[in-house]
């Protein structure tokens, strides 16, 4: 119970913060815009692109490439930001638990509106060629998800090596590739229109991705709290 209302008392700070500054969450969203306008731009160029049969294709890549490096911007902040001072005072007032915990949920949070903004935006500038909205929808969410507790655990490692993004960015690529792998699958199943029952499976796998890298981030947080 200790731990529940720590975690929910740090995952208020976290939003209370951000509903003031608004800063991670402008910026990003600012870059998702520009990102995408630019990119419409660059394929309106090509007369009859939105025709072409590669077009579902390039889309579902595409999108999918925003909202990785959308994550990386949003997430790598998590503790990139945080002073050595004002650390100091989280671990005297809470566990290290209650610490990853709620910049876990407060990501997660963060990233879903994002991802969600994001698929909107994106709808509009680019002709959506999605059979299965709905489903395709579902795996953005999954996707957030799983973005948000792998960079949050990596972020957290990142921060005691001074403060390295560049570490972040490195130590995260074995780890979010096979989620990544699993969600253009299972997008370009939702695109496509096949049955939902066939990608059973792949929500199985990214459920499981989740929940040993939140185990893990459990783990071992506190070692690295103690650093």
């Amino acid at each position: 119970m200790e731990m529940y209302r720590q975690t929910k008392q740090l995952l208020k700070k976290e939003i209370l913060l951000e509903w003031r500054s608004k800063y991670a969450f402008n910026g990003v969203l600012l870059y998702v815009i520009s990102t995408v306008f630019v990119c419409y731009m660059a394929f309106n160029l090509n007369p009859g692109f939105s025709e072409a049969k590669s077009y579902p294709l390039v889309w579902n890549i595409l999108f999918w490439i925003i909202i990785l490096f959308a994550s990386v911007n949003a997430i790598a902040k998590s503790f990139l930001q945080e002073s050595k001072g004002r650390l100091l005072y989280y671990y005297s007032i809470a566990g290290p638990q209650a610490i990853i915990l709620s910049k876990i949920i407060y990501n997660i949070l963060l990233m879903t509106l994002l991802s969600t903004l994001a698929l909107i935006v994106y709808s509009l500038f680019f002709k959506n060629p999605t059979n299965d909205t709905l489903y395709y929808f579902i795996t953005v969410l999954l996707g957030s998800v799983s973005f948000s507790t792998v960079f949050t655990m990596i972020s957290a490692i990142a921060s005691k090596a001074g403060n390295n993004g560049t570490l972040m960015a490195i130590l995260s690529f074995p780890v979010i590739i096979p989620a990544i792998l699993v969600l253009i699958r299972m997008s370009k199943r939702a695109m496509d229109g096949l049955d939902r029952s066939l990608s059973y499976q792949d929500i199985g796998v990214l459920l499981a991705i989740n929940v040993v890298v939140i185990a893990t981030s459990l783990l071992l947080f506190p070692y690295l709290w103690r650093d």
